[in-house]
Formats: structure tokens, sequence, C-alpha cells
């Protein structure tokens, strides 16, 4: 099984459309076939956003709440350690490179891939991947 971390960006865009490489993300983490990493400040990202008006019409919040919660039931919760710090340029985006190095993950799958990138550390073989870069890697 493939260990990812999903940005939230990756988990709305994956809820606000009906198809395109994000939803098929989220698809495959519910089906197992990856298995999704959550730390306190990514699930606290994802649950701030439930009740955001980002969403447009496609789901209700309980929607999205169900669709949360069988991912967690899906993935692994990581408990990060130590800071990366400072890292990227944006000082919010350094959990994610936190928890996927704490839980091993094979990559951080996100829409925000320059950024994550552009980190001052190497971070080995981890991979930051957009979500149809995910897909074509992990078929």
């Amino acid at each position: 099984m493939t260990i990812l971390v999903i940005d939230t960006n990756v988990f709305v865009a994956g809820l606000r459309s009906a198809g395109g490489a994000s939803r098929e993300v989220l698809r495959r983490a519910l089906l197992g076939r990856y298995e999704p990493l959550f730390g306190n400040a990514l699930w606290s990202e994802y649950r701030d956003l439930l009740g955001r008006p980002v969403w447009g019409n496609s789901t209700s919040e309980a929607e999205r709440i169900e669709v949360l919660a069988a991912l967690a039931q899906r993935g692994r919760w990581v408990t990060v350690y130590f800071g990366w710090r400072p890292n990227l340029p944006d000082e919010a985006d350094n959990h994610l490179i936190e928890l996927a190095l704490a839980g091993n993950a094979e990559a951080i799958v996100t829409h925000n891939v320059r950024d994550i990138r552009g980190g001052e550390l190497h971070l080995g073989s981890l991979r930051i991947l957009t979500p149809a870069q995910c897909l074509e890697e992990w078929r």
C-alpha cells in the first residue's frame, strides 16, 4: 500500500468535483489502495475547512464529514516528534513535511508542488506530486 500525505487542497478539490485526479486520489484512499497519514496540524486543517464556504454546491457538510470519517478509518495517525523548521517558504506548509517524514510517506500529494519542493532541506526519497502524477506513479 502506498503511504501518502494528502494536502488539504487535494481534499477540497476532490470533494468539489465529481471527476478529476484529486477525486480519484481520495477514491483510491477510501478503497485502501493508498494509506493517508494524519497528524494534529493536517487534521485541524481538514476539520477547519469543513464549515468554510469553499465547497460550492457539490457536497453537503454532512457528506464532507462522512468522507473525512471514512478517510480516517483507512488512514494512520502519526505523532510528529521532530520539527523541520524553517524549511518551506510558507511556514504553514512545514507540517506536511514533518508528517511525511514521521510517517515514512512515499509522497506528499498537493496542488502546491512548487512551494513544497522549494524547501531548504533535501528530503531523500520523499516525493512531492500533483494528484495526476500520483495516479500515474501508482496506478
